[in-house]
Order: structure tokens, then C-alpha cells, then sequence
């Protein structure tokens, strides 16, 4: 059984507050919209940062262990992977790129969970992209060393029919649009995670199909800031939410809110913030070092080389630099009076900023 049969979601209490995040994280997707039109080159630097992060943060949350350089090396194709942990870690970042790049051509089937279980292991001698094939349980060691037992996934005999009527319920509930997508993408998540249908490797899917649905539902705050890194910076939490969200699950006893809270509130909507927080740091700086370029323009003589001008104002992009021209040209304050590698240009006109 789960969450998404008979009618279960839709008696499900929501709390005001969770409707508040919903919202919120609604008009945060409203504004990254905007962010995409207006500072196209603040988001490529968050981008490239964001991959790497979400590589090296859900291994390391697997217990995958390397070297930092190493997995960023590894995570920026710098490097092939020499052990088990590397080759692992290769796999993630190859994933989450298919991800990235094809998410509106990828269908959300059990198979494609399957072929990307393939691919996070195709680095590795073990077979991935099949169901368990024994029983497994997630534990937990505590402080004396002594382990228990946290919960009893689906036996490995029922996991490919429970999978496929998972698959079926949550398509059947996105169709008929009753429920926010939201709040059906969380409880897949969860419902995935007890069912947990792999041998290895179920946190990192759980984490790559969130990418997948977030994505194609049109919430791509993941391509700019790493969820998996917030889910690394928050990780008791992500163990207290799931905890308190599966008991009872198999007797569909269990409450979604914890498990909603965490993934909505935490990550999400976590996630959303410090993009806000990140594009305008970004957008400022950029800002400033335009005016830093125009200003130094200023002081320059009449006659001057576009090595002159990055010479007044280091740390300003060559980019940055023939960008400040070209508009001062445009409006007819300078002009180039020697083309090449020597460009050389001349000041002209009334001279404003």
C-alpha cells in the first residue's frame, strides 16, 4: 500500500502554515522567471557551482568518502575515477547532468527510474538498474554501536508491482490536477523511500527523481542552488521527517506533514531563498563592476587601448569591458579608431556617465 491509494491524500489535513509555503515557493518560481530575463549571466556562475555541490553533497550524505579536491575534480570532469567511492561519485555527476539537460524529454515511467539507477552505476562492477532482490531494512547505529531497526521497507518480492502501481497513482492524481503537484511530488518521494527498491543507491535516487519532477513541473530552483547540499546542511532533520512520516506507512496510518514540512519548507523553499539572496549579491557585483569600467573610462586620456582600460580596473571581465564601450559607443561618446588585437579607440561627444 501507499499514500496514494484509496483516497488517502485527499482526507489528509493540511495546515495553514504548509499552505503558506506552497504560496511561497509559487511566487519565488514567479520570480525566477524574471531572474532568467534579467541576470542571465549571475545564473551561469551559480549554474557551474551548483553541479559540483549537489555531486560531492549526496554521496557524502551516502557515506561515499573522497578527498574534497578529488570529487570536485571528478565533479568537474577533470579527472577519471581511480576506486569504488570515485566511480560512484561519476556516476552522480553524469545523472544529475542528463537530468539538467533532458528533463523535458525524459518520461517519468518506472523504466526511466530504472535506466537512471543504471546510470548511477555504470562506472562500477555492480549491476544497477534492477530491483532488490533480497529484503532490506533501514537502520540506524547508535552511540554504543548497538543498531535498530528505523523501518521495514516493502519486501523485495512485491517491489516491482509496488513501483509500477506507485507510478500509476501518481500519474493518475498529477492528471486529474486535485491535489497541488507540489504536495504529490513530496509524497512520492516518501512513498519511494519506503519502498526503497534498490540494494544501494535509494538516497541518491530519491534525490535525482526530485530533481526530475521539480524540473518538470517547472520549479528549477535545483539548477542554481544545490538541494542536495541543503539537504546535507539539514540532514538530522531529513532523518527526523522521514522517521516520523513512515511509521505507519505500511498500514497507511502514517502522517505526510513532517515529511511535506521538511521537503517543502526546508529544501524548497530553503533553496528558493538563498537564490533570491544569491542572484542579488551577483547582480550587485556585476552592477558594480560595470560602473567600476565607466568610471576608469573616464579617467583615461582621449586616445586610449582597450588594455589600458582592463589595466585601470583589475578584476573587471574582458566581457564586461568591450560591453561598456559598445555602449558608450552606441551613444556616440566613442569611437574605435584601430581595430585588432591593438584596439584602440577615441573619445568623443559630451562626455556623461
Amino acid at each position: 500500500m501507499h499514500s496514494f491509494e484509496q483516497g488517502f491524500l485527499e482526507r489528509h489535513p493540511i495546515p495553514h502554515s504548509l499552505l503558506r509555503t506552497v504560496r511561497a515557493i509559487g511566487e519565488y518560481k514567479g520570480k525566477e522567471t524574471l531572474f532568467k530575463q534579467q541576470v542571465p549571466q549571475a545564473l551561469d556562475s551559480l549554474r557551474s557551482t551548483a553541479i559540483i555541490q549537489s555531486t560531492v553533497s549526496s554521496n557524502r550524505i551516502e557515506g561515499i568518502k573522497a578527498p574534497e579536491d578529488r570529487m570536485e575534480r571528478i565533479a568537474e570532469h577533470k579527472t577519471a575515477p581511480r576506486n569504488r567511492s570515485e566511480q560512484e561519485i561519476a556516476g552522480y555527476r553524469d545523472v544529475v547532468a542528463t537530468i539538467h539537460t533532458n528533463y523535458a524529454n525524459i518520461p517519468f515511467t518506472v523504466n526511466t527510474v530504472l535506466q537512471l539507477h543504471r546510470d548511477l552505476y555504470k562506472f562500477t562492477a555492480q549491476q544497477g538498474g534492477r530491483w532488490k532482490l533480497t529484503d532490506n531494512v533501514i537502520s540506524e547505529t547508535r552511540p554504543d554501536g548497538t543498531q535498530f531497526v528505523r523501518f521495514t521497507p516493502t519486501p523485495a518480492y512485491l517491489t516491482a508491482e509496488a513501483m509500477d502501481r506507485l507510478h500509476m497513482a501518481f500519474r493518475e492524481h498529477i492528471e486529474r490536477q486535485e491535489i497541488d503537484q507540489l504536495l504529490l511530488i513530496a509524497t512520492y518521494i516518501l512513498d519511494f523511500l519506503c519502498i526503497h527498491p534498490f540494494t544501494d543507491g535509494n538516497g541518491r535516487m530519491a534525490r535525482l527523481l526530485s530533481l526530475l519532477l521539480l524540473y518538470q513541473s517547472g520549479y528549477e530552483v535545483g539548477r542554481y542552488i544545490s538541494l542536495e547540499r541543503i539537504i546535507e546542511d539539514h540532514r538530522e532533520g531529513y532523518y527526523d521527517a522521514l522517521y516520523k512520516s513512515s511509521q505507519g506507512w505500511h498500514k497507511r496510518e502514517h502522517s505526510l506533514l513532517p515529511w511535506w514540512e521538511y521537503f517543502l519548507g526546508v529544501v524548497l523553499l530553503g533553496a528558493y531563498r538563498e537564490f533570491e539572496q544569491r542572484v542579488g549579491e551577483l547582480a550587485w557585483s556585476h552592477g558594480a563592476k560595470t560602473q567600476m569600467a565607466k568610471d576608469a573610462l573616464h579617467r583615461l586620456p582621449t586616445v586610449f587601448r582597450l588594455a589600458d582600460l582592463a589595466r585601470a580596473c583589475p578584476g573587471v571581465s574582458r566581457p564586461t569591458l568591450k560591453r561598456v564601450l559598445s555602449e558608450f559607443k552606441a551613444s556616440g561618446q566613442v569611437r574605435c579608431i584601430k581595430s585588432g588585437r591593438s584596439a584602440t579607440w577615441e573619445k568623443i561627444g559630451h562626455w556623461t556617465s
